[in-house]
């Protein structure tokens, strides 16, 4: 929430570790630092980078108070010229990341921090549990809403999610992948996501009857009249009311009956049937929407039994991402500078996917010549791809899986968002970020995109960077 302050907002030993680089002398050091993530929810082929606009301004607004160093000074374990660091902090190093919507991919980088390393210490976990958050929610609603088929998706997770925070930052991360509104009030007035929603069961059962609870809220919204059809029976009694209510109230002041919700029961069965009934009743352009526990892998049955459905509300599997509630993102040492060198770090593990690929990099993505994205390319940050040029493309894991492409276009993704502590990025509009996260998925194949078994979209490394990192690992594991 913007009033709180929240620059204590990490792990304890972020602070611990800045002490410590603090009374060794090496707070001045230059180092880099990767947030990248290491596979994809769900099983999926692609996730969407989110958050980036609250990192920006956290690191904006980055102070401690008289009573944070107070705090501090409590636990007894910091320096006192440590605390007096903290006091005067300022924020001075360079951060690069990609745009708020892009596609993304494990292993490359989503955002890098270069600056003295205690300063990229103390923002880590913030940037974290940002970036983790919105961007599971930004992936699960690009999943979701690709399974609607272009229907409208609506984020009705408020009362289910993690707190206050996730349901409104999940709201916005939904909104970017293309839910068209929220249940949540404060994210339209927040960022003017569009507040959708009409009435519970309880509005119905607190009068005499169905059709009285009806007319009442026909009354009242004659132009916005979108009933809940489901709270007795939903073919003997829900939908008989709400065309009588369009043909008694509506009919005869000019208005029509907008839409039908249903929340339980069979909704392929009911939905096919409300759609008959509405029809023979010439309420053709009435829209059907459903709730209940929905994900993309519901949706994706209910257009395949033949549903007739226009909007689908998901609340808990999207605000939550029930499937798999964690995105995995992490923060790792990529190199440092020494005398105006830099010097690349790695960390080497048994397990593959755990070795780091070391350097200050940059992230090239290549286009067809119908503009389909073909792979992304991790280079060192001083490397410049010439699409005049061909390139050569290979695995990293398995390098004679290769080929030579030609016709194509680049496009750098890591851009400048702070250079010397100073904001040099123009922050978008959340309606930008919208647009752009939607042009960028359409750039994806079908075969990337599709919810089971996707293909393995390519992140491949330049010829310099791979040699770079098997030189290390021959290095390291003598």
């Amino acid at each position: 929430m913007n009033e709180r302050k929240l620059s204590l907002l990490m792990d304890f030993y972020e602070l611990t570790m800045a002490n410590g680089y603090y009374m060794d002398h090496k707070a001045d050091q230059i180092a880099v630092f990767d947030v990248f993530f290491r596979s994809i929810p769900d099983q999926g082929g692609y996730a969407v980078f989110a958050g980036l606009e609250q990192v920006i301004d956290y690191i904006k607004n980055l102070s401690f108070s008289d009573e944070e160093i107070s705090y501090l000074k409590s636990k007894q374990v910091f320096h006192e010229s440590f605390l007096s660091y903290l006091k005067t902090f300022k924020f001075t190093s360079d951060v690069y990341a990609m745009k708020e919507g892009t596609p993304i991919f494990p292993h490359e980088p989503i955002l890098v921090v270069r600056g003295p390393i205690i300063e990229c210490q103390l923002i880590e976990t913030m940037i974290l549990l940002t970036i983790n958050h919105q961007s599971l929610i930004a992936t699960k609603a690009a999943r979701i809403v690709h399974a609607a088929q272009g229907r409208a998706v609506l984020e009705f997770g408020a009362r289910r999610a993690h707190g206050y925070d996730a349901s409104i930052y999940g709201a916005r991360a939904a909104y970017i992948s293309g839910a068209i509104g929220s249940s949540n009030t404060y994210v339209d007035y927040m960022y003017q996501i569009p507040a959708i929603g009409t009435m519970a069961h309880s509005y119905i059962q607190s009068y005499d009857s169905e059709y009285d609870a009806f007319k009442a809220y026909a009354l009242t919204y004659p132009k916005n009249t979108v009933l809940l059809v489901d709270t007795y029976n939903t073919l003997k009694q829900g939908i008989p009311n709400a065309i009588k209510i369009h043909q008694d109230i509506l009919e005869p002041m000019g208005c029509r009956l907008k839409g039908i919700r249903l929340d339980s029961g069979d909704l392929t069965y009911l939905t096919k049937e409300a759609r008959k009934m509405l029809d023979q009743h010439g309420l053709h352009d009435v829209k059907i929407t459903v709730s209940n526990s929905l994900d993309e892998y519901l949706i994706k049955e209910l257009i395949h039994q033949g549903a007739q459905i226009d909007a689908f509300g998901v609340g808990e599997r999207l605000v939550t991402a029930r499937s798999e509630a964690v995105f995995g993102g992490v923060f790792k040492l990529a190199a440092v500078e020494k005398d105006g060198e830099i010097i690349p770090k790695i960390k080497i593990s048994e397990n593959v996917q755990k070795t780091t690929t070391p350097g200050f990099k940059q992230v090239y993505r290549f286009y067809d010549k119908d503009g389909m994205a073909e792979a992304d390319v991790m280079t060192l940050f001083d490397e410049v791809i010439d699409s005049n040029i061909p390139y050569h493309l290979f695995d990293p894991n398995f390098p004679w899986k290769s080929k030579m492409i030609e016709d194509y276009t680049v496009e750098a993704l890591l851009k400048p968002i702070f250079i010397s502590g100073e904001l040099v990025y123009r922050i978008p509009s959340l309606e930008e970020v919208r647009t752009y996260a939607k042009q960028e998925h359409q750039k994806l194949w079908p075969e990337v995109i599709r919810l089971e078994n996707p293909h393995e979209y390519y992140v491949d490394l330049s010829q310099k960077l791979w040699d770079l990192k098997q030189d290390m690992i021959k290095k390291h594991k003598k």
